[in-house]
């Protein structure tokens, strides 16, 4: 099933994404993800993904 992006106009930015899947990762450390933080995860990378495309903006993913 293919995550929910957000609609347009209503894009975060990458660094407000990125700043959310470093909290997630944080909150997961030394243990790996469970299946439902896996879900999230992938659906952050995915809405970090488009608003590089949309926005330009350069920041590293975690």
């Amino acid at each position: 099933m293919p995550p929910n992006l957000p609609a347009l106009g209503r894009v975060r930015s990458s660094a407000a994404v990125n700043a959310e899947i470093r909290a997630l990762a944080l909150a997961a450390w030394g243990r790996p993800f469970t299946d439902e933080e896996r879900v999230e995860y992938q659906a952050l990378v995915v809405e970090w993904a488009a608003a590089e495309r949309l926005t330009g903006d350069v920041v590293e993913a975690a």
